[in-house]
């Protein structure tokens, strides 16, 4: 507005009230409705009407009729000025800020005082309308706020709690509801107030999601098997020893004479490289174990085809491992095959390993179990427990340390090994996993705390395209190549034996390191879904056996509290102990609740 339009007691709009010019110059000076006095710029303020003006307590309302005139003038442009006339009779102050407050409500009006344009009837039945909805949406999220500080929602909150959901997957930053309510913005505070409102329950798993994980199973079309010549094995005893859920046998054990066969599933005869197969086992690179399931990178007909012993004979990948007298690997054939398997579980082949052939098996690999410990290899055994829901309910099972077990991992560290050196023979590019010793002498702890302070000083595996020393393993040379349901980096090997055995080109070094490093990307979440799935589980089960008592092993001290070892639960916890016992103390502990959205378990002594 220009200055000089502006006058003393002009009637003037600043900041969505009405005001009166008292003094005006290069800034003018305003009375407000609450008698406070501005300086502002002339270009701040909208002049309404000239005045004289004598106080903002002469502007009462006015008697007209403002509908009348917007019937007559809807759809058209008017003036402030004319408008006033037009349904008042005059232009006064009283009258201009009547009509201007109509502008600024903009159902019947808007524009400026020299442009003010009349709505047409629909336009104002489309704006009512939207008012009205947001009012009621207005009132619905009042209504839902007051819901969620009671504790409870209803079916027609489940729109507004998504944003909620979001944060708790950790999908999103930020929560409206949350910030409404006053609470931290985070997905634990999310977690913990869909379990309080009831819209979760305890058995709602948020990691894998968190982790940004796909929990679907891939659905891939799968290949025929190729027709090719394959070694008839089927006069073998091929033994598939596993847990006795396990649901995707990939490898099992024959004797023929000295030769240690060890069958692999043989994944790449269905899943090439480049297949959309692969690429999905790729960008998931790992099976994802969990207590209520497991989740495949693989489509399950993958596992119902070359799964062992899950049909009469089955197609594999047979490795040929023969020895020297001092129980090293002296040689390899690697070949495709037929194999008839039987599967076993580990305390079946517990109890029968004074029986052939188990007891020539567990013979082999404790004289490659003792190589590798002369060879500095690193024993850890902190107790181990296995983790499943069924039907809502959680089971927790203690794992001991079977030979059965400890067999069969000798046998694919064999085959590891051996592997290796084939690579390197036939100058296969591979991705060797390495380990870098830990700083300390100690290699067989005895004592749990021991095997703690061991445990956190030793390196991260790395898998690199140069061969060397796997320090935790004790071996010098090592290849993952057993589990290609399971692992991406053992399907990649076998996509790489298959095709030098078949004479094709194989994948180059640059290629396989591309391969690898895009799953090694997602393993990492892979392992700390599974990890933290675990936790919960595990404080869901303290929760439904409430009062939960246990032993607890002593295996640190952390300032004034112990790092205690749960054995029962493979659980760690910290707790004040008066007296301060020392490392290895056996106590007994008793639960007393549980955190689920922040993960922590609480005992005392």
């Amino acid at each position: 507005m220009p200055e000089t339009e502006l006058q003393r007691d002009s009637l003037i709009f600043y900041k969505n009230q009405p005001g009166r010019i008292t003094q005006t110059g290069k800034k003018i000076e305003i009375e407000m409705a609450d008698s406070s006095r501005l300086s502002v710029r002339p270009k701040d303020v909208i002049l309404l009407h000239p005045g004289p003006l004598p106080s903002l307590s002469h502007l009462k309302p006015p008697v007209g009729d403002l509908e009348t005139a917007y019937e007559l003038l809807a759809g058209e442009t008017t003036t402030l000025a004319d408008l006033a006339v037009l349904a008042f009779g005059d232009f006064t102050p009283q009258t201009a800020w009547a009509v201007w407050q109509q502008v600024e409500d903009g159902l019947y009006l808007h524009g400026t005082p020299e442009a003010v344009v009349v709505r047409t009837a629909a336009q104002t039945t489309q704006i009512r309308a939207d008012r009205e909805a947001k009012a009621a949406n207005e009132q619905q999220w009042h209504d839902f706020l007051g819901r969620l500080q009671d504790g409870r929602y209803q079916p027609e909150d489940t729109g507004h709690l998504q944003e909620v959901v979001a944060l708790a997957y950790q999908q999103r930053e930020g929560c409206k509801a949350l910030r409404a309510l006053g609470q931290a913005e985070t997905p634990e505070q999310a977690h913990a107030l869909l379990l309080k409102i009831g819209y979760w329950d305890e058995l709602v798993n948020p990691y894998p999601q968190r982790l940004g994980l796909p929990t679907s199973v891939p659905d891939h079309a799968i290949r025929p098997l190729p027709e090719e010549e394959r070694r008839d094995l089927t006069h073998l005893l091929a033994l598939a020893i596993d847990d006795e859920d396990n649901k995707d046998p990939d490898d099992a054990l024959s004797l023929d004479g000295d030769r240690l066969w060890v069958h692999v599933a043989d994944v790449a005869a269905l899943v090439p490289p480049g297949s959309p197969a692969d690429e999905e086992a790729r960008a998931r690179a790992a099976n994802l174990y969990l207590p209520e399931g497991t989740v495949p990178m693989l489509p399950p007909v993958v596992t119902d085809l070359l799964g062992l012993g899950l049909a009469d004979v089955s197609p594999a990948l047979s490795f040929g491992l023969d020895f020297d007298a001092q129980g090293g690997i002296a040689g390899v054939e690697i070949v495709p095959s037929w194999v008839r398997v039987t599967r076993l579980t580990y305390p079946q082949v517990e109890a029968r390993l004074t029986e052939a052939p188990f007891a020539r098996l567990l013979a082999l690999a404790r004289q490659y179990e003792e190589r590798r410990r002369r060879n500095g290899a690193i024993s850890i055994s902190l107790p181990e427990v296995k983790v499943w829901v069924e039907e809502g309910e959680v089971i927790i099972r203690p794992l001991p340390p079977l030979r059965s077990r400890d067999l069969v991992r000798e046998a694919m560290l064999m085959t590891g090994e051996a592997v290796a050196r084939y690579a390197l023979q036939h100058t296969i590019p591979l991705l060797f996993t390495i380990q870098d010793a830990p700083d300390t002498d100690e290699r067989e702890p005895l004592r749990p705390s021991e095997m703690l302070a061991l445990r956190k000083k030793l390196q991260r595996s790395q898998q690199t395209s140069t061969p060397g020393l796997h320090a935790g393993l004790g071996m010098n040379l090592y290849v993952q190549a057993t589990s290609p349901l399971r692992r991406y980096l053992d399907l990649v090997v076998h996509q790489q034996l298959r095709a030098h055995l078949r004479g094709e080109p194989v994948l180059d070094t640059p290629a396989i390191i591309a391969r690898v490093g895009a799953a090694d990307a997602v393993i990492s979440s892979v392992r700390t879904a599974e990890r933290l799935s675990n936790t919960h589980w595990k404080l869901v089960y303290l929760s439904q056996n409430p009062g939960w008592e246990g032993e607890g092993i002593i295996l640190d001290q952390r300032g004034n509290r112990s790092v205690v070892l749960l054995p029962d639960l493979e659980l760690e916890t910290e707790l004040y102990i008066k007296g301060n016992p020392p490392l290895d103390s056996v106590v007994s502990v008793v639960s007393t609740g549980v955190d689920l959205p922040r993960r922590e378990a609480h005992f005392r002594v």
